[in-house]
């Protein structure tokens, strides 16, 4: 009598042929719909370039482009951009489920997990840099470049904005990722909170390279918020090591 496989084994493996077979189909799928969505997004370009240059347009001043191909080549940036926003469902699930057979059920839940929570760490972390720290940042370089007209163009300015914004979005990752290691024993608050002292000067380098300009404003108006982070992540890490910790006594208690 053949045994039926414990529900804890990942499904049947696949040969490499198929399993080629299912990426192309995924690429393909996935390609298709950004190219779709990007067409569609095309039309809606002007409204969602006045998006990103709100806070410019606020303070009074225009943006230009200065070369025959600059304007309709961002407007291009900008519909591809939004078009993998668009389409980023449809591409998720094509991997989730090229992924799925090669899962166990507990692998399974804790992606279902996690991984909805870091979208929407990464999408908070860009709504509060756009709402609350895009402008000011934006305020203070044009200001505290005196009485010199600023002549901003839209390529550049985008750019800026881009490189502005998903730092902050992969910043907001941090609690998750510290939820992570303390959850399977990699780190503590101990340890955290013995280097927080490294992690101020760390944090300072990091926001120095990931700013877009070399100025010290909006260094330090990035900086601030990863300080921030790293405060919520011990305290991430205590609650998180507390459970485990828990969790363990009890794995010992039913042993003995």
């Amino acid at each position: 009598m053949v045994k039926n496989k414990p529900k804890s084994e990942p499904q049947e493996e696949m040969s490499l042929l198929k399993h080629l077979e299912e990426l192309r189909r995924v690429i393909i799928v996935s390609l298709v719909a950004v190219g779709i969505a990007t067409i569609g997004c095309f039309f809606f370009s002007d409204q969602i370039m006045a998006i990103f240059t709100k806070p410019v347009e606020d303070l009074g001043y225009s943006l230009y482009f200065i070369g025959m191909t600059e304007g309709i080549f961002t407007k291009l940036k900008v519909s591809l951009l939004a078009g993998v926003v668009v389409a980023s469902p449809i591409i998720f699930w094509k991997i989730w489920r090229f992924l799925v057979p090669a899962l166990y059920p507990h692998e399974r839940k804790y992606i279902l997990k996690l991984f909805p929570l870091s979208v929407i760490l990464f999408g908070l972390g860009v709504s509060f840099a756009y709402f609350a720290i895009f402008p000011l940042a934006v305020f203070f370089l044009i200001k505290l470049a005196g009485d010199v007209e600023p002549m901003l163009t839209i390529s550049k300015f985008l750019s800026f904005t881009l490189c502005f914004l998903i730092p902050f979005g992969l910043l907001f990752e941090f609690p998750l990722v510290v939820y992570f290691l303390a959850h399977i024993g990699i780190i503590s608050p101990e340890f955290l909170i013995k280097n927080r002292k490294y992690a101020i000067v760390g944090t300072f380098i990091l926001a120095a390279m990931l700013t877009p300009g070399p100025d010290p404003i909006s260094q330090l108006i990035m900086a601030a918020p990863m300080l921030v982070l790293y405060e919520v992540g011990i305290f991430v890490a205590k609650v998180t090591s507390r459970k485990r910790q828990m969790k363990l006594e009890e794995l010992a208690g039913d042993e003995v």
